[in-house]
């Protein structure tokens, strides 16, 4: 496996900000604590924020502006943020959302503009309201920078994407090590789709949503007996920011030891070596040797699904809280990426009929309803 000659740089995610509870119940972004998260992390010496239209409510752009936008020079900062098409109900609402995004961002451009979250059955949505020109005009104009997309589908998704749209400058990608060779996920191939095609990453998910800092034990002892005093997050940030081609590692941050603990992984560290190479790739078959559901992600359980559950994604879910232990991840990546689909089964077993793993799927998606739902 290749690896970089430099770490890649931090990038600070801004979808899981800290929030506030209000009286009624309700929750609001902390803007003060905001501000003392992205004091921190620029204090460090990094500058990509990535936000997105969609994230907290919406609010996460407003929050960017009021703790970077209006409180440091324009060009001492990089910002991204994302087109959620699939939030819309035409083309023209879509288009709406990129001057809501200059507004409440409070910037004259995107240095990092993308279409958010391409994969499976959104990634039409975009062809059809043709955001794809759109943004390029939008590029030509110099309101962006560099124009890209985040996607969660496979390699082969992937790389039809960008056979049809080669313009694009570069795109983002859930990698990490846990994911690496995941039949679901494809972290690996979906990276090695990239670099074929020669587009620089911007890594997502890089501690899956912060579950490989949640490790069991039997994983932990693994990368302890290497080196007991380097973090979890550590083997996690510094194996996706080792990939040559990747352009920032994008990591949620959302109190001050989180952002302290990343900045000195990456301000200070150094490229995976070989040895902590395969200590962290031993580490990833200790947790998948874990009980689980044996999805494959051969996906021919959803030819036939009257209902358009998205069965493998659930599978994942369940495998994240039943390997992991990470309830809040489980929940997260259930409701993005499974569409809260569970509940929608028939129990008509078409699934059960066709799954290779003879897995007792109508059992399993009702456990998700009940867990996730």
């Amino acid at each position: 496996m290749e690896l970089a000659t430099t770490l890649a740089p931090l990038g600070f995610g801004f979808m899981r900000l800290p929030e506030i509870e209000r009286e009624d119940g309700s929750k609001e972004i902390d803007i003060e604590a905001v501000k003392g998260l992205v004091d921190a992390f620029m204090a460090g010496g990094f500058t990509y924020f990535d936000t997105a239209r969609g994230y907290h409510g919406c609010k996460s752009e407003g929050a960017l502006r009021q703790a970077l936008v209006e409180r440091y020079p324009r060009e001492s900062f990089t910002v991204a943020t994302k087109l959620p098409a699939w939030m819309a109900q035409n083309a023209d609402e879509a288009r709406a959302m990129f001057d809501e995004s200059l507004r409440e961002c409070g910037v004259e451009y995107f240095d990092y503009y993308l279409l958010h979250n391409l994969g499976e059955h959104l990634t039409d949505m975009f062809e059809d309201m043709d955001l794809w020109n759109f943004a390029l005009q939008k590029k030509e104009e110099g309101l962006i920078r560099n124009f890209g997309f985040s996607f969660h589908d496979n390699a082969d998704a992937l790389a039809e994407v960008l056979r049809r749209h080669p313009e694009v400058d570069f795109v983002q990608l859930q990698i990490n090590y846990a994911d690496w060779d995941s039949k679901n996920v494809q972290s690996r191939r979906c990276y090695e789709v990239a670099r074929e095609f020669g587009k620089p990453v911007v890594v997502m998910e890089p501690v899956k949503g912060g579950s490989l800092v949640k490790l069991p034990q039997v994983v932990t002892d693994v990368l302890r007996e290497a080196d007991p005093e380097q973090p979890l997050a550590s083997w996690a940030l510094r194996f996706a920011a080792s990939l040559p081609g990747v352009v920032a590692v994008l990591s949620g941050m959302n109190d001050l030891v989180q952002v302290q603990e990343n900045v000195r992984c990456l301000a200070g560290g150094k490229v995976l070596s070989q040895d902590e190479l395969a200590c962290v790739l031993h580490a990833r078959d200790v947790l998948t040797s874990l009980p689980g559901v044996p999805c494959t992600d051969c996906r021919y359980c959803l030819k036939g699904c009257p209902a358009g559950v998205r069965i493998p994604t659930i599978m994942q879910s369940l495998n994240i809280l039943d390997q992991i232990g990470d309830e809040q991840r489980a929940k997260e990546n259930y409701f993005w990426n499974a569409d809260n689909s569970a509940s929608k089964c028939i129990a008509c077993g078409s699934c059960e009929e066709v799954c290779p793993q003879k897995l007792p799927i109508i059992d399993n998606l009702a456990r998700a309803a009940e867990l996730f739902e």
